[in-house]
């Protein structure tokens, strides 16, 4: 590849970074509360509320099963109405945060879930209030299990930022389309590739190392 190629694949490198990111901040930021109102929302929860957890839980599973190509063109006013354009780094953020969101949320549930609920009538037995409970308990026992559900979440946008970039999102989706893909240079898709698959294995190792570490392994 040429200079300008080399200089080209950084910056899409980049704009996938910070596509991926952002939304993934926002993900992390947003899914943990979710999980954690699944959780104490569902029947024998510390927050029982079934009607509230079905309605919820129902919502968050629409927006799991609908295709992020999908869900990305649905999105464009709500996109356009909070970016100002639908195209870009920034309009991709929208629909990469609202798909992530709930797919993390339900990994973050299932680990949440897996405390011992044994550890949670001992807090309550102990007067903790609720909000001690899933400070101090719930969330410090599923936080190994939250991290590697994190990890899966990242990989899986690493995957979703290239799909937003064949329409204009830019990143290495948009790199692979425009100068891989329409111009026939088969160097150019190798090297987004490979790229993609030293990106997604760096996030991997990394996640898989603190996942350990916290378990004291």
């Amino acid at each position: 590849m040429s200079p300008i190629m080399y200089e080209r694949l950084w910056e899409a490198l980049l704009d996938t970074l910070l596509m991926v990111g952002a939304s993934g901040l926002i993900a992390l930021v947003a899914g943990i509360p979710l999980a954690v109102l699944l959780v104490l929302t569902s029947p024998g929860g510390v927050l029982e509320a079934p009607r509230f957890n079905r309605i919820a839980g129902s919502i968050v599973n629409a927006f799991r099963a609908t295709p992020f190509i999908v869900l990305l063109v649905a999105l464009i006013p709500l996109t356009r109405l909070i970016t100002g354009t639908t195209i870009g780094i920034w309009a991709a953020v929208v629909p990469l945060s609202i798909s992530a969101t709930p797919f993390f949320a339900r990994i973050a549930e299932v680990s949440l879930r897996e405390v011992e609920h044994g550890l949670i009538e001992a807090a309550q037995a102990m007067g903790c209030r609720r909000w001690h409970i899933v400070r101090h308990v719930l969330l410090p026992e599923a936080l190994p299990g939250i991290i590697g559900g994190f990890t899966i979440t990242l990989v899986s946008m690493i995957g979703a930022s290239a799909m937003a970039g064949a329409v204009g999102a830019g990143g290495l989706g948009d790199l692979a389309i425009r100068y891989g893909y329409q111009r026939f240079d088969t160097t150019v898709m190798v090297a987004v590739i490979v790229v993609l698959v030293a990106l997604v294995s760096l996030v991997q190792f990394a996640g898989d190392w603190w996942v350990r570490r916290l378990r004291g392994r």
